[in-house]
């Protein structure tokens, strides 16, 4: 008979011990630590790579790069974009994101459509009946003839009917509600998911197919289950948006076949998601003419260029403590810049409320955007518009110095096709590049205290 062994396994680093824990060692999370009673019945390995036979081989006679035919295109260009061009055979794809956000409509929309050009497609559910599928199905508009779906959670009997049809892709929705025979534990446990990660993976690897896990996320927006979990699939992406806004952003934060810096974005509508080719235009859609603490930023997304508006509001503290709410970027870097702004340009701003938000739901994480946060926040305490037509980046120092940024050239002619007629960049971006290459006005900065004097000019 197998022999149980009882351990406890951290909920969010998958770290294991003999005892319960109050405090995981490893992550230093309090109270993460949950018991797992597993079986295993085999002691093979879940997942395997080449043949029985395979032998090492010098790395000079292997085939190197994608080919064309290795990628996948879904048909789907925002999603194919954030997957580096479309699904590599054989690969792992895990799609996290809130409840409700639109993942399994993503993928149903996406890869229904993809059925419907002459493809196979199976669609397995833990969460839904078939009858349930076929309804979102009709409603997204997707009912066609290559798309098989499937309500089952044992992943035994998933991996023999996956490798008996032999699909050219197959979605698992959602990886915590299916289970193993093998372990006796709860499904969405630990050790569950664990487990049938490794099998499915295998199955992908084996058949050279590509699949995706759809992954439940935490309250902290982490994806729930071991964390090794995002290091076994090859891409990690994250499906975000608020539930006031119609807008999502797929974003990819792990891509072995790709960069992690490509985002993708949709408008959920009735009739499923569409597709923003164009996000700068929408984002700036609804900006106030003449408002004071409003800005805009050419941030880099991948290789996507996108126009997003900052707004900033700076009150009188009416309390003693005074108020820091940051939405959509980093919340010590207003901090940070709120200080420099006190120190090099003299706005005091301690006894002051200060709000940030990026327009649009989006989130901004790069450098770029310091400069026109300093200009939101300056914005709104003078109560001085930024002039009109003005696009602005840049990173800001400690000193108060403004540095250059990467790709210089292509925010400005996004902003141009945008209709801005002028840019404030770092000086050190200008070598290069003339005004009328890129068809807007330059203005160069290189401290906080140019910066403030050309904003509202």
């Amino acid at each position: 008979m197998a022999k149980v062994k009882t351990l406890y396994t951290c909920r969010l680093c998958g770290y294991s011990a003999p005892k319960w824990l109050g405090r995981c060692p490893e992550c230093l999370e309090w109270e993460s630590l949950v018991e797992e009673r597993s079986v295993r019945t085999q002691g093979k390995a879940l997942i395997r790579m080449g043949s029985a036979d395979s032998l090492p081989v010098d790395i000079t006679e292997t085939k190197g790069g994608l080919a064309e035919e290795d990628r996948v295109k879904t048909g789907t260009g925002e999603f194919d974009r954030v997957l580096g061009g479309g699904m590599v055979k054989g690969s792992a794809i895990l799609v996290g994101g809130d409840p409700g956000i639109g993942k399994s409509t993503l993928l149903l929309q996406s890869l229904g459509a993809f059925a419907g050009r002459g493809h196979s497609v199976l669609y397995v559910t833990g969460e839904e009946s078939v009858a349930q599928i076929r309804l979102r199905a009709e409603r997204l508009g997707v009912v066609n003839k290559g798309l098989k779906v499937w309500a089952e959670t044992s992943v035994e009997r998933i991996a023999d009917k996956v490798e008996e049809l032999r699909p050219e892709v197959v979605v698992f929705d959602s990886v915590q509600t299916f289970y193993s025979d093998t372990v006796e534990a709860a499904p969405g446990s630990v050790a569950q998911v664990r487990e049938i990660s490794c099998r499915l993976i295998s199955v992908a690897k084996s058949l050279n197919i590509p699949i995706f896990l759809v992954g439940h996320v935490t309250k902290d927006g982490n994806i729930a289950g071991p964390k090794i979990l995002e290091h076994m699939v090859d891409t990690v992406l994250y499906f975000e948006g608020e539930s006031g806004h119609i807008y999502r952003v797929l974003r990819a934060v792990k891509n072995r076949f790709g960069s992690v810096m490509e985002i993708g974005v949709f408008e959920m509508k009735t009739e499923g998601l569409v597709e923003v080719e164009n996000p700068s235009e929408v984002f700036l859609a609804e900006r106030p003419e003449g408002a004071s603490g409003s800005s805009v930023v050419a941030s880099l997304e991948g290789t996507r260029t996108v126009l997003v508006e900052i707004q900033a509001l700076v009150a009188p503290a009416l309390f003693g403590v005074p108020r820091r709410t940051v939405v959509g970027v980093d919340y010590n870097k207003v901090l940070l810049l709120a200080a420099i702004l006190e120190k090099k340009a003299g706005i005091t701003l301690a006894s002051h409320d200060i709000f940030v938000k990026v327009s649009g739901g989006m989130k901004i994480d790069e450098p770029a955007s310091d400069l026109a946060i300093i200009a939101a926040l300056s914005s709104n305490f003078m109560d001085k518009a930024v002039s009109a037509g003005t696009v602005i980046f840049g990173e800001v120092g400690l000193a108060g110095e403004i540095r250059g940024v990467t790709q210089p050239e292509a925010r400005l002619k996004e902003a141009a096709k945008l209709g801005f007629k002028r840019a404030i960049l770092p000086r050190g971006n200008l070598k290069g590049i003339s005004s009328k290459a890129v068809g807007i006005k330059l203005i160069d900065v290189s401290t906080v205290k140019e910066a403030l004097d050309v904003f509202f000019k």
